[in-house]
């Protein structure tokens, strides 16, 4: 007896620390030119979360819909991108701002919740794409891959999987955020578990809201997270393929109202891709971009501060690629 209950203490400790090794995303991945080596391959292991993520989105057949689940689903969808674009990418990416280090943790957390791993394997893989931007060693290129591929395809190989803290060295020096990085599981469940919580305290205290526990998880989580990730994805393919170019850059990247509109400002890819080191994306009045305009915000308030500006040279020429011809830049265009 006292055999077995050994051998069942042995087996659940195992079990813990197989469970610990799949939640820390850096586990087994030391060796970085080894799993680079390898070819593309579905990890359906590392994935099944997101295909879950996909699947959860059926759920609103059983749990049906109200005004206050759809309306919860669609601010944290804003709110998230906001997070995405202001926070993963603007500041985390390409440090076009400053601000503290308790800011800085709380940007990765509101980041994280948006189900897009962490703010350091996101920000080294958007670095690395504007090194290698739709050449040989970009990995989410639809001009080398292919739309579905760049859109979708790219997450699912176990090349791309782990993180280059060599190329975020900026951000690894930052305890907080390297565990926010390895653990990335922990936030968007924390999140989900709250929004399943909030779900029930309307259904119990407001059930005039028409909102329960499962509606709130499957609008608020499951389809709301979906969109966003498929709207930021689209950054990756569309925004390579559809649109205008104003600069002559080495990549496909283009401008697109659409785009902008859908991802609060990121839809200006060509801009953004010949000056990625600036804050706005926007460079023009009429260039919506909404991400900006919340950080400008955010600037008033002294959270953030040294916005990055628009650099005069970018508005010597409006359509290079073409005509190349001149235009004045009056200060109200610029950043």
């Amino acid at each position: 007896m006292h055999a077995i209950i050994s051998k069942l203490r042995i087996g659940l400790a195992k079990s813990a620390v197989a469970l610990i090794h799949w939640f820390d995303t850096d586990y087994g991945n030391a060796d970085l030119t080894a799993i680079r080596a390898k070819p593309d391959r579905v990890e359906f292991v590392r994935i099944a979360p997101f295909i879950l993520l996909h699947l959860g989105c059926l759920g609103a057949i059983w749990t049906g819909w109200s005004w206050t689940a759809i309306g919860v689903a669609v601010g944290l969808y804003l709110l998230r991108m906001f997070a995405i674009t202001g926070f993963y990418h603007r500041y985390f990416s390409h440090r076009t701002f400053h601000t503290s280090r308790p800011a800085q943790f709380l940007f990765a957390v509101l980041g994280a919740t948006a189900v897009q791993r962490g703010p350091l394997w996101w920000s080294y893989q958007h670095r690395h794409h504007h090194r290698h931007s739709d050449g040989e060693e970009d990995v989410h290129s639809p001009a080398v891959r292919g739309f579905w591929w760049s859109h979708i395809g790219w997450i699912t190989s176990g090349r791309n999987f782990p993180t280059d803290y060599s190329q975020v060295r900026d951000l690894a020096k930052f305890p907080e955020l390297v565990f926010l990085n390895r653990f990335d599981s922990l936030v968007p469940a924390l999140f989900a578990a709250a929004l399943f919580a909030a779900g029930h305290f309307l259904g119990e205290f407001f059930p005039s809201s028409g909102a329960t526990s499962w509606q709130l998880l499957v609008w608020g989580f499951f389809i709301s997270t979906t969109v966003l990730f498929h709207a930021t994805s689209s950054i990756n393919s569309l925004a390579h393929l559809l649109g205008k170019r104003r600069y002559e850059t080495a990549d496909n990247s283009r401008n697109s109202l659409l785009l902008a509109l859908a991802t609060l400002g990121e839809g200006w890819h060509n801009n953004h891709h010949r000056y990625m080191n600036v804050t706005r994306q926007g460079f023009y009045w009429w260039e919506v971009d909404i991400s900006y305009y919340c950080l400008k915000t955010l600037s008033w308030t002294g959270l953030i501060w040294n916005l990055k500006p628009v650099p005069l040279a970018a508005y010597e020429y409006e359509h290079p690629v073409s005509t190349r011809h001149r235009i004045s830049h009056p200060h109200s265009h610029r950043a």
